[in-house]
């Protein structure tokens, strides 16, 4: 068990040396107070955060904040799991399950090292390394996503953006002159992109996915409101503002019921 921690938070952290010998794999860990030589064989088999659930990645960016408000207002060291749950209305069950997919590790009785955890939620959700990103379509949507200076803070960074819309191309939006759609797979694989946000019209979609998967994009952030065909090695996350509203509104009116 201490071996396999040991392991998670290599992973994370990504603060390792690495041997090779006989086909096996040795890893170093070292932290303040311990260190560990571990010995994984068939390393590259092993994909260690294949089985996270959904809702789980999706409360980490809130445990995030409620640690950045902890870290700012207390004195404390330690922030336990009583701590999260009065914050976020979770139980301390669900709170250490989620926090033991990151591979943190915390005192019982006591509970976490409040900057440390922190540092081990924002590696894992790779906020503390910038990654190059472009827009597709250069429309309200796109115009307003443009503009958000908060992506810098989870570590994405808009190089470029694009649209097909001769009217469009050569004009500025939010400080950033638009290209043609044609200039960008050759902008993509020349510049190493990994992330393309989608906020074209639904029935051209595919058509700027499929330009996208050719010029090996490895995630693509789709607000076009339509399913996209892509291979298993690229990432789809969908954002559905229809399906949001929706959930909105019948909230809204069992409410007012």
């Amino acid at each position: 068990m201490l071996e396999k921690k040991a392991l998670q938070l290599f992973v994370i952290l990504n603060k390792a040396d690495v041997n090779t010998k006989n086909n096996n794999f040795w890893f170093f860990y070292l932290s303040p107070k311990q260190q560990y030589w571990i010995k994984i064989k068939d390393m590259l088999s092993i994909n260690m955060f294949e089985n996270i659930p959904l809702p789980t990645i999706r409360r980490l960016p809130v445990y995030v904040s409620v640690l950045k408000e902890f870290i700012k207002d207390s004195e404390k060291e330690y922030i336990s799991t009583t701590d999260f749950c009065k914050k976020l209305d979770l139980k301390p069950i669900q709170v250490r399950k989620d926090l033991s997919y990151t591979g943190a590790i915390g005192k019982p009785k006591i509970g976490y090292n409040a900057e440390e955890l922190l540092s081990t939620l924002l590696n894992f959700l790779s906020w503390t390394e910038k990654k190059d990103a472009i827009l597709i379509g250069a429309g309200a949507l796109g115009s307003a996503l443009i503009g958000y200076q908060g992506f810098k803070k989870y570590g994405i960074n808009i190089k470029a953006v694009f649209d097909k819309n001769p009217e469009k191309v050569g004009k500025e939006v939010r400080h950033s002159k638009v290209q043609s759609i044609e200039k960008m797979k050759s902008y993509i694989e020349k510049n190493k992109i990994c992330i393309a946000i989608l906020t074209v019209p639904k029935d051209s979609a595919q058509e700027v996915t499929d330009i996208l998967v050719s010029a090996n994009i490895k995630g693509i952030w789709n607000f076009s409101s339509t399913k996209l065909i892509t291979p298993e090695n690229v990432y789809v996350q969908h954002e559905d503002l229809a399906a949001g509203l929706a959930v909105l509104s019948v909230k809204i009116a069992n409410i007012s019921q």
